[in-house]
């Protein structure tokens, strides 16, 4: 029996398996939750995933994340034989990953070539068909909203409590809830645990195009291009499906425009349809060149698309730091280190926190005293708030060159690349 709580409120108590005590709770099924949760069935441990999403397959939001220096570490995570499936995940898994690529970035409004950053291997992965290869034989629990965390009073273990009025207890709860994180906001309060906004926003548009315009869009690069605007905007194209490799109107293209934003701004059109989101985005896109400036006007006007207003929330700050209640609650990924997404850095920091922690919780589980517990997960923390929040930190710097033309054009990484001639792919 599960040692007494801190606080009352525990009704209809899950079981997961012969003992609490050795289970790992995890708090979201995104690509960073199970990642972990692979790793710790890789080594043996237990552990269960809570999605508050209701069932297997209900449809989000679906984007592709660019996965480099972290690639090593998932694939050190999960099975041999899922990593060999890492090809049929790319947006087009008919283009073999490269050793080097280069994503390169452009003059929005001319078409001039910039710069380019050369690096690899490269992998750029659909967000939907990555979560399927991770979810494989991983024990979800879907439908469950967190509400409550409590902890037993002798240390030894940890209850999450959700909006159903179930709960679980397990040895340890990690939070891999995302960017609005509502194991963040329990551990650290509703004000310091909330996210940041930032002035600048971005609409996304997915859709499908005729033929000859699929191939006429897709000839700017094969997989991914960026660019900034004179107009102090950022942008990009790329693909986000292209199963059928002999059938250009089946690929779906992904691209968005975003720029300076206030708050005040963001605030007044909060209600605004998808219509009315495509027509401001696409009146930003009649000053930029191809491929942008084509693939918004040969946008259908009612298709769908979704706004962001860029955020981020920095571990670093003070008061931002958690009680980790002897080791037995921590957080990983956009929970602990949401960042702005121009710089491309979010899932291979997040995989990277998956692998570390990992390490701890198997050094945990071979059996130490709680304060020893408490320390591990500690220094743990540490490297990842140090390492996360210099990334939070330098994505919303590079977030605000990349809107400020000025600064583009002084920024060392362009004037380097314009002089020397970078590589393109």
């Amino acid at each position: 029996m599960a040692a007494q709580q801190e606080s009352n409120g525990i009704t209809n108590s899950e079981s997961h398996g012969d003992s609490i005590d050795s289970t790992v709770l995890i708090i979201g099924s995104g690509s960073t939750g199970l990642a972990l949760a692979q790793g710790l069935r890789k080594a043996g441990i237990k552990c269960t995933v809570f999605e508050r999403i209701p069932t297997r397959g209900t449809r989000e939001r679906d984007w592709n994340m660019g996965l480099h220096w972290g690639a090593p570490v998932l694939k050190g995570l999960i099975p041999p034989e899922s990593w060999d499936k890492i090809q049929t995940v790319q947006v087009d898994p008919h283009v073999p990953t490269k050793e080097e690529d280069t994503l390169n970035f452009i003059n929005g409004a001319t078409g001039e070539h910039m710069t380019g950053f050369t690096f690899g291997p490269f992998y750029r992965l659909r967000r939907s068909k990555l979560r399927a290869l991770l979810s494989q034989d991983l024990d979800i629990k879907y439908g469950k909203s967190l509400s409550n965390i409590t902890y037993a009073a002798d240390g030894t273990n940890v209850t999450a409590h959700f909006a159903d009025g179930t709960s679980a207890t397990g040895k340890m709860l990690v939070g891999a809830d995302g960017a609005r994180s509502t194991t963040r906001r329990l551990l650290i309060g509703p004000d310091l645990g909330a996210i940041n906004r930032l002035p600048y926003g971005a609409t996304f548009v997915q859709t499908k195009f005729s033929r000859e315009r699929a191939l006429y869009l897709r000839k700017f690069h094969p997989l991914f291009l960026g660019s900034a605007h004179p107009g102090n905007c950022f942008a990009f194209f790329g693909m986000q499906d292209a199963a059928e490799a002999d059938d250009p109107a089946s690929w779906t293209f992904f691209f968005y425009i975003s720029w300076r934003y206030s708050l005040e701004e963001q605030d007044a059109t909060a209600d605004w349809t998808d219509a009315q989101r495509l027509q401001q985005v696409k009146e930003l896109s009649k000053s930029f060149t191809d491929p942008w400036k084509s693939a918004f006007e040969w946008t259908p006007d009612d298709n769908p698309v979704w706004y962001l207003g860029l955020t981020d929330w920095d571990p670093g700050l003070e008061g931002h730091r958690w009680d980790n209640h002897g080791g037995r609650v921590t957080m990983v990924g956009d929970a602990v280190h949401p960042m702005t997404y121009q710089r491309g850095q979010g899932l291979n920091h997040s995989i990277t926190d998956a692998g570390k922690l990992t390490a701890a919780i198997k050094t945990i589980m071979e059996g130490v005293e709680p304060a020893k517990q408490a320390e591990i997960i500690s220094a743990f923390e540490d490297e990842m708030i140090a390492r996360g929040g210099e990334e939070v930190r330098t994505s919303t710097t590079n977030t605000g060159m990349l809107h400020d033309w000025e600064k583009v054009m002084k920024s060392p990484v362009m004037t380097a690349g314009l002089n020397k001639g970078v590589r393109a792919g």
